[in-house]
């Protein structure tokens, strides 16, 4: 027979206690929606899908947006990676995880990078944001937009870490589609996702997929993310061999648990994948947003992304050079072809007996003699201070901008290995600026150039034509 409690205290108790079970039952019963994708990553082929378009919280992956969108404006000199970025009051503000970045405080553009893709930090990933497109609705728009020519139909994004907000959303396949991206558009930065710490300038940080990266074998990435919304997410990468598999996965319970059931979609994936494929790379997103298609200013060289031809050419006009009455004095500099230059002036002179034999490295004074014995009515010889050997091959085109100079000599090489046909006779120079180490192939027709970059650009690598100013 049961028992009535009569003592009022202890009656209020035992209901507040039953009210509280009541509430938390629900809410540790009720997880996030969960999905996932696996890709073969050389060819974009799905593998295996579950919910992969059904629109969810990202949380953190939204990260890997942000820094998509930091490394193409680096790579087109929108910012240097040195540049220091003064830290907003909103971005001091975001809740963790952070770097704990203070208001006006300054810091290179670089550890803002590291901070995002490695601690993951909220404060970190707003700061990029509001540097490059001055405030975080503006970035978000560049985001959605990027995002939209990525093929991401059904994201969309509200800020650049990727706490809950509403509308902020996207998919597992969407996000299998960015790192992917992520992974063939900038090869010279996916290394930094591998990085088990780093430097972010204020302190050394940990990165929080470093359970994932060391249990699990050729794992080289991505991103983790969480918040109460969206669970436990990642998206991983990892190469074996010749093969590569992204495996994202979208409503995990803990940790632990997300990791295990990742490592097992890995598994499916190289299991189901063939050993050898054609690598089918992405084609490269263009920068999008306000401002983003001319280069910006203060650049030394004008540049042009190049997907394909080029409409219109960069290179100025030439000048029409009529034909002289009488043939013109010139003073030519070049001692490679001073013999030659003589050679054409005596020959073409009216005058009979302007047959000298130069002699084999004659002296700028012996040159413009002849040139003015050449000429039938004294005159005043026009100088040209150079005559240029390498005929219109002005142009050049760029391959990267890098943290060493060795780091750049490298990819030149890579490069011209590749493209040996094309970037036959070019010159590869390293030119240093503040911003880093631009890689460049010099002396090039224009219409080398764009041969070069078309190619450059259909095998992955990001490619900028340098015009002759």
């Amino acid at each position: 027979m049961a028992r009535r409690i009569n003592h009022p205290a202890l009656a209020g108790i035992l209901l507040l206690f039953t009210l509280l079970l009541a509430a938390i039952a629900p809410m540790s019963a009720k997880a996030a929606p969960y999905a996932a994708m696996v890709m073969d990553a050389r060819t974009g082929e799905v593998l295996h899908s579950r919910n992969a378009d059904t629109p969810l919280h990202p949380a953190s992956l939204t990260k890997m947006m942000t820094l998509y969108i930091a490394f193409q404006a680096v790579e087109r000199g929108e910012i240097g990676l040195d540049d220091m970025v003064t830290i907003t009051p909103l971005a001091a503000n975001e809740p963790p995880s952070k770097l704990g970045l203070r208001q006006g405080q300054r810091i290179q553009f670089r550890y803002l990078i590291r901070a995002a893709a490695i601690k993951s930090a909220n404060d970190a990933a707003t700061a990029i944001g509001i540097a490059l497109e001055g405030n975080e609705a503006a970035f978000a728009r560049r985001m959605t937009a990027t995002a939209r020519a990525m093929g991401m139909t059904r994201t969309t994004f509200r800020n650049a870490h990727g706490l809950t907000e509403s509308g902020h959303m996207s998919t597992a396949r969407d996000m299998t589609t960015l790192g992917r991206h992520m992974i063939y558009d900038f090869p010279e930065y996916y290394n930094i996702f591998s990085r088990r710490s780093t430097d972010a300038g204020v302190r050394e940080v940990a990165n929080t997929n470093r359970r994932f990266l060391n249990a699990y074998r050729g794992a080289d990435g991505i991103k983790t993310g969480y918040t109460r919304a969206a669970g436990f997410n990642l998206v991983a990468s990892a190469e074996r061999g010749q093969e590569r598999i992204i495996a994202t996965m979208f409503g995990g319970s803990s940790t632990a648990q997300r990791n295990a059931r990742v490592a097992e979609l890995m598994d499916m994936g190289f299991a189901r994948a063939p050993s050898t494929a054609r690598v089918d790379r992405p084609t490269p997103v263009r920068p999008q947003g306000a401002g983003n298609e001319t280069p910006p200013p203060g650049t030394t060289a004008r540049t042009v992304r190049v997907n394909g031809l080029v409409a219109r050419s960069l290179r100025p006009q030439a000048r029409a050079v009529p034909e002289p009455e009488a043939p013109a004095a010139v003073l030519i500099v070049d001692a490679d072809v001073i013999e030659n230059a003589v050679s054409e002036v005596l020959q073409t002179a009216s005058v009979p007996d302007a047959t000298p034999t130069p002699p084999s490295r004659p002296s700028g004074d012996v040159v413009l003699a002849a040139v003015q014995q050449a000429t039938p009515v004294p005159t005043e010889p026009e100088v040209v201070t150079r005559i240029s050997t390498s005929g219109s091959r002005l142009w050049g085109i760029n391959v990267g901008r890098y943290g060493s100079q060795y780091q750049a000599e490298r990819v030149l090489l890579r490069v011209a290995l590749n493209e040996m046909s094309t970037l036959d006779g070019s010159l590869r120079r390293v030119n240093r600026s503040p911003q880093g180490y631009d890689a460049n192939f010099m002396g090039l027709t224009r219409d080398g150039a764009e041969l070069a970059c078309a190619r450059l650009q259909a095998r992955g690598t990001t490619c900028f034509m340098i015009g002759p100013d």
